[in-house]
């Protein structure tokens, strides 16, 4: 009996032991202002996947300073919806497709057919320079609310023809 005992211990630690540490909500921003993301490592405290690249990737922060990250605006839209946050009451940034910046998310101006991580679509931006159509923040809210995104057929053949 002991040796089993030991055994399933041993086998524990080392299956256990070769998983990587995984971050989801545990960075906190002193000035308000966008943390280091580890790629590959911070996950999506939405839809749970690793954040793999900046492009797409969104960040709420909390008056207390902690932070969560998002690899699609349209998890942190989610998010923000599940957990009874009004987007008045936190910081919100959006690594922006076309300066490749943060950028405040609610002044941004969103894409509603980017390839994202999650295939909502909404790609966020800075300026009007790009040819597609840009809608603004709320309109952004509204439509991942209402499910009016790439994910749901009927949108996604109304937007992109197919």
């Amino acid at each position: 009996m002991k040796r089993k005992f030991v055994f399933l211990v041993l086998v524990s630690f080392l299956v256990f032991s070769g998983c990587e540490k995984r971050e989801v909500g545990t960075a906190v921003s002193k000035n308000g202002k966008p943390v280091a993301i580890k790629l590959g490592v911070t996950m999506d405290p939405e839809c749970g996947m690793e954040v793999e690249k900046m492009r797409h990737s969104c960040e709420v922060i909390l008056k207390n300073g902690r932070t969560f990250v998002f690899d699609d605006p349209g998890c942190m839209i989610k998010w923000l919806h599940k957990n009874h946050y009004n987007t008045n009451d936190v910081k919100l940034w959006a690594y922006s497709d076309d300066t490749h910046r943060w950028i405040d998310a609610k002044k941004a101006k969103y894409t509603m057919t980017d390839s994202t991580p999650m295939h909502y679509g909404f790609g966020a931006y800075e300026k009007n320079s790009t040819k597609k159509k840009l809608i603004p923040f709320d309109e952004m809210k509204l439509r991942m609310l209402r499910g009016e995104n790439l994910t749901n057929p009927k949108i996604r053949k109304k937007l992109l023809g197919f």
